[in-house]
């Protein structure tokens, strides 16, 4: 088992991640933004079951299991949410009639619960070897009610004063954005200065992975 911490010096949250968890995963992570932290384990290219098979490309199935009780309708937009994000990543072409599984648990939600979801997914992609287009870099932020001021990654103290939430995921390559979820009243160019400021903070996550896997290579 390898453990890897690095904290970001800047206004995200600390970041910290353990890969090599899951001992029967291709790929696995806990990852852990401020307090809140998912475990990720990845399984594939394996073998489609025919009902959910794509004859030209890999299918992506994701499983979402909150912390207590059984997935709700919010569980089941995460997982949406992610495999849509995770399928734009992967290069599905490489492996037909396959399917690659990405199983997330909730350990501990303390605001930015998806935004670390799939920033936790995708650390676990990198870690499988899967091939893939781009890395992906998922940045929460909310628009404070009485100031109206953006605030990034915001914790869940901070997010009972929220007017509006966003969770923005950009690709590695251009900062395209992928994925955009969005709670409460804003203006449009709230949305846009939101999505700006998300976009430049995603360098931090983007720098964090490739200092992982640096140092992830050198131990292996």
């Amino acid at each position: 088992m390898t453990k890897e911490v690095t904290e970001i010096n800047c206004i995200l949250r600390p970041i910290n991640c353990e890969i090599n968890l899951l001992s029967r995963s291709d790929g696995s992570t806990m990852f852990m933004q401020g307090d809140t932290t998912i475990i990720a384990g990845v399984n594939g290219p394996l073998e489609a079951k025919s009902q959910k098979m794509a004859y030209d490309r890999v299918s992506v199935e994701v499983t979402y299991t909150p912390l207590k009780g059984p997935a709700k309708v919010d569980d089941r937009l995460i997982e949406t949410y992610i495999k849509e994000t995770c399928e734009s990543a992967i290069l599905v072409s490489f492996h037909p009639n396959t399917m690659v599984c990405i199983n997330l648990q909730e350990m501990q939600d303390s605001g930015g619960l998806l935004a670390c979801a799939i920033n936790a997914s995708c650390l676990a992609l990198i870690n499988s070897g899967l091939s893939m287009r781009f890395t992906i870099a998922a940045i929460s932020c909310m628009i404070e009610k009485e100031t109206g001021e953006i605030i990034m990654d915001p914790d869940s103290s901070q997010l009972k004063n929220a007017r509006a939430e966003f969770t923005y995921a950009f690709d590695s390559i251009n900062k395209d954005i992928l994925c955009c979820h969005s709670i409460g009243q804003f203006s449009q160019n709230e949305f846009l200065a939101s999505m700006d400021k998300c976009r430049q903070v995603s360098k931090c996550v983007f720098d964090y992975y490739r200092e992982v896997m640096k140092k992830y290579t050198n131990i292996i």
